[in-house]
């Protein structure tokens, strides 16, 4: 799958335009438009805010067949998480935080 492609795909995913992908990225709505209208590709730094803008790492953006053996609750965490804007991605992390560390008190209490 090419890089367009793949954009494509998380796009769909998400649900998302291609303004939207360009804001969450942090570029320019044309950057984006151009890949796909003029089929340009994207340089490096623009693949990586891409992928910054949809929560994934660059080798996650290739994993495309799930080499990296994430379960399918991972992937739908991953896919939910890319949905969420910065607001409620800090939300969530302070949520999971919260529970780790809750769970870290009760594992301490039990080992007392």
């Amino acid at each position: 799958m090419d890089v367009k492609a793949r954009l494509q795909q998380l796009m769909d995913e998400r649900g998302w335009t291609i303004y939207r992908v360009a804001k969450e990225a942090d570029i320019p709505w044309s950057t984006v438009r151009n890949m796909f209208k003029r089929n340009t590709e994207p340089s490096i730094a623009t693949l990586e805010c891409l992928c910054r803008g949809m929560g994934l790492t660059l080798p996650q953006f290739f994993d495309v067949d799930n080499s990296m053996g994430l379960t399918p609750e991972q992937k739908q965490l991953l896919a939910e998480w890319g949905k969420l804007n910065e607001r409620d991605k800090r939300i969530v992390l302070e949520l999971l935080n919260s529970l780790n560390e809750k769970e870290h008190s009760l594992t301490a209490q039990r080992i007392k």
